[in-house]
């Protein structure tokens, strides 16, 4: 009986574990840095685990904690990390049109763990064929006890390890930057990230608050569109090749 559920089970959990260890190993001093600055903040390990199973989303989190530092309101720092966490919607969205149907359950529990790196890792192993939604909240779900642990751990040592060391800070973008890279297998999604960016910097400098994430991503993808209708990037379809033995 237990070995007949685990051969059900592994061909599910392996391939999701297969994929997203990588950005487990990477949430390590991502969460070490949120954890120290967590209890820089004045908070316990216990508040900074629970915010991490609740909340679940890096950057958020990291503001959150930088506004608590600053002795910002409870509103502002709801709407504050709302408005920032609010891309999640579209990414939930987008892999939702891949399980449309999956049990609502089960979409839901995915929804919960889709964070930028999540949903880059299940994209990109839907772009390669069948991603069950099994497998995809088994990766999602693995990130995120990742992420509760480091965070939890760092919140921990946040007493031994000074604020900034280790280039901790820098962590969380260097990670988007590989995110972003790993994303960039056509010249049409180079364009679009170059776009996007380019969106965002302008956005920023002219509209206050983090609302400028959301506006880029959709006038990104937006743009997107519209240069893939025009197939300028499109490529030709190859011509068969006649051999003799077709003649």
């Amino acid at each position: 009986m237990y070995s007949s559920q685990s051969q059900k089970q592994s061909p599910v959990v392996q391939p999701a574990l297969n994929a997203i260890w990588p950005i487990c190993m990477g949430y390590l001093p991502l969460g070490l840095a949120m954890g120290v600055l967590g209890e820089k903040a004045g908070l316990t390990p216990f508040q900074v685990m629970c915010m991490s199973l609740v909340v679940f989303a890096g950057s958020g989190q990291f503001i959150a904690v930088s506004m608590i530092t600053a002795g910002a309101s409870t509103a502002a720092i709801v709407l504050t990390t709302f408005m920032v966490n609010l891309r999640h919607l579209l990414m939930s969205s987008s892999l939702a049109v891949h399980y449309q149907g999956a049990c609502r359950k089960k979409v839901s529990l995915l929804s919960h763990g889709i964070v930028d790196e999540t949903f880059a890792v299940n994209l990109n192993q839907l772009k390669r064929g069948h991603w069950p939604i099994e497998s995809a909240i088994a990766s999602s779900y693995a990130a995120w006890i990742s992420w509760a642990v480091s965070t939890t751990l760092g919140c921990f040592c946040g007493q031994f390890i000074p604020t900034g060391a280790f280039g901790l800070d820098y962590a969380l973008t260097a990670m988007f930057i590989c995110l972003l890279v790993y994303q960039l297998g056509t010249p049409l999604h180079a364009i679009v990230a170059l776009i996007s960016g380019a969106l965002a910097t302008a956005i920023s400098l002219s509209l206050p608050g983090n609302a400028y994430i959301v506006i880029a991503t959709i006038l990104g993808a937006s743009l997107g569109l519209l240069i893939k209708k025009t197939g300028i990037f499109s490529v030709p379809p190859k011509r068969a090749e006649t051999t003799h033995g077709d003649r």
